[in-house]
């Protein structure tokens, strides 16, 4: 599954992952492969991106706002305030605020 993260400044995330989980204004959801489509509105909270492994990201370093998990180097979290998620085709699209 591709997942791509969005903010108004640049995009923050672009690349495979196994599984991406986030919360939704009635309650926190999980996508994973071949997921339903879906469109829903996000309200506060962490977006959870499981990945292979960490040298499966595109980038060399992160962007400062997607933090590792200190315990599981396939996990990366992300702080948003409140957004809006795609999922289509076995491709996430979330838009962060």
């Amino acid at each position: 599954m591709y997942l791509e993260i969005v903010s108004p400044e640049a995009t923050l995330f672009s690349n495979e992952v196994d599984s991406v989980v986030v919360p939704g204004v009635e309650g926190e959801f999980e996508m994973l492969k071949n997921h339903a489509p879906i469109v829903s509105l996000l309200k506060e909270g962490t977006v959870r991106i499981h990945t292979h492994t960490q040298s499966h990201l595109v980038f060399d370093e992160l962007p400062a706002e997607i933090i590792p998990h200190k315990d599981n180097d396939k996990l990366l979290l992300l702080r948003i305030s409140s957004g809006t998620v795609e999922l289509k085709d076995n491709k996430v699209i979330i838009l962060v605020d």
